[in-house]
């Protein structure tokens, strides 16, 4: 993947600047080239697809919000008065929400269950239902070509990809994820998520600390997945495995759709070189999390919603990088003086 990447490298000592000027621009330049093999790399079509899915463990009180609230922020999602829809509006984005595991009584044919179950009974999903969502979002990200554990085999799908989530007492699955993949104590991955007052946050610390000492016998990622995760973060994972293969890159959003790329990346290497990582998040899950994975986020806004809206607002960047690339005069052409040798 990376026989391109030299060559723009070469291509920006090029350019009327000192060498590395344009620092972290220009190596996401590299890497979109990389994952594109184009020595020019584009993006002429990006997507948006957000899931949403509700969480068995939300019935012990973790979030500042009531369940309801996420079939209902479907369908704000669906109207365009959510953030991610105003973006993706506004950078001219193609943009899908998926009711992949709400609890409510008008669902897509897709869905696949009425969210999950309370994971410190039970396993949050069964094995068929963690397969059908990592299949939806395989299909969303290839454009509806589905099917099956990737390969590496050639497929269609946009130049850039942003996947997203909402779920009442998501923060609170992700930071058991975090912590079950990353050890170490449970505090360090709690965060406030919605905003919960204190008691809350007591009761959201005490529910990843009875996960945390929870058997468990699984040997893989997925398995993780299987047995604390939900069904929107089973659908992002499916997304990030589905990159393999094409050339597609992805900017993951913020702490919960990291998590979704550690769980890509620990169960199969080759999706790592598709990420950009949009984001830091103020939600303490995430900083573990880049750093397991080897990443460095493009912008630290504090933003914490969710909804792809961080990757959202990386897009710009990526273009303004893009067009820095294509557009620039080079030393010979400009008549400039390059480096002395």
């Amino acid at each position: 993947m990376n026989d391109v990447a030299p060559l723009v490298a070469a291509g920006w000592l090029r350019k009327t600047q000192p060498a590395g000027a344009l620092g972290r621009l220009e190596e996401v330049v590299c890497q979109l080239a990389a994952v594109q093999q184009r020595e020019r790399p584009r993006l002429e079509t990006i997507a948006c697809h957000v899931f949403c899915g509700d969480h068995g463990i939300a019935r012990h009180g973790v979030s500042a919000y009531p369940r309801e609230v996420t079939a209902q922020m479907l369908a704000n999602l669906r109207a365009g008065g959510a953030a991610s829809a105003v973006l993706c509006r506004e950078l001219g984005i193609g943009f899908t929400a998926y009711d992949v595991g709400v609890d409510h009584d008008v669902a897509d044919p897709i869905r696949v269950s009425r969210g999950t179950r309370d994971l410190l009974v039970e396993p949050a999903m069964t094995a068929g239902e963690m397969a059908l969502a990592l299949d939806l979002g395989r299909a969303a990200v290839r454009g509806g070509h589905a099917g099956g554990e990737s390969g590496g085999e050639p497929h269609d799908g946009p130049d850039v990809v942003i996947l997203g989530e909402m779920g009442i007492g998501n923060t609170t699955v992700a930071a058991i994820l975090a912590q079950r993949l990353l050890g170490g104590p449970t505090d360090r991955y709690v965060g406030r998520g919605t905003g919960v007052d204190d008691a809350t946050f007591v009761r959201k610390q005490a529910v990843v600390a009875a996960a945390a000492r929870l058997p468990f016998s699984g040997d893989g990622p997925l398995d993780v997945l299987q047995r604390f995760g939900g069904l929107e973060i089973a659908a992002m994972v499916g997304g990030y495995l589905g990159l393999i293969g094409g050339g597609t890159t992805a900017i993951v959003d913020g702490a919960i759709a990291s998590v979704a790329a550690l769980i890509a990346v620990s169960h199969d290497p080759r999706v790592r070189p598709h990420l950009v990582f949009g984001h830091r998040s103020p939600e303490p899950a995430h900083g573990f999390v880049l750093h397991a994975l080897g990443a460095r986020p493009l912008l630290d806004l504090d933003l914490r919603l969710g909804e792809a809206t961080g990757g959202l607002v990386a897009v710009p960047i990526l273009r303004l990088a893009l067009a820095l690339y294509r557009s620039m005069a080079e030393f010979d052409a400009a008549g400039v003086s390059g480096r002395l040798p």
